[in-house]
């Protein structure tokens, strides 16, 4: 049987416990899934907020949830959230966007400014690990 536990150490501080947990714990997990990173290109490959940082945070999530579905998991399975993004003075906006999809069993998560992402135009990528409790 999975079990999963989420956390914060009481002497460490989490200062945005809305968006990630200190860690995760898996007991035993059944099934893995490792998402690519996900972009903000709808179904087409066409860019979706040009310019934008909290709609393209959005689809970058719809994205990630289309294909854990195909996976057959859901965002709540999402133990694990690396983000790169373009311009970290738009931290804010990020977080906004995650906490409009990540209400309840937050992943752990690291967000890294990077120079560029393969296109011109995307300002953030998330990658992310998931586990079934199937």
């Amino acid at each position: 049987m999975v079990k999963i536990i989420r956390g914060n150490p009481t002497n460490l501080r989490n200062i945005r416990s809305s968006v990630y947990n200190h860690y995760i714990r898996v007991d035993s997990p059944n099934t893995l899934i490792f998402l690519s990173g996900q972009l903000s290109r709808d179904e087409d490959g066409n860019l979706v907020g040009r310019g934008d940082m909290l709609e393209q945070t959005r689809q970058a999530i719809r994205n990630m949830l289309t294909v854990l579905k195909a996976a057959g998991g859901d965002l709540e399975d999402i133990v694990m959230i690396t983000v790169y993004t373009t311009d970290i003075r738009e931290f804010k906006n990020i977080v906004k966007g995650r906490e409009e999809f990540f209400i309840t069993n937050l992943p752990t998560s690291t967000i890294v400014e990077v120079n560029h992402l393969a296109d011109p135009g995307l300002l953030i990528e998330f990658q992310a690990v998931a586990v079934l409790s199937i």
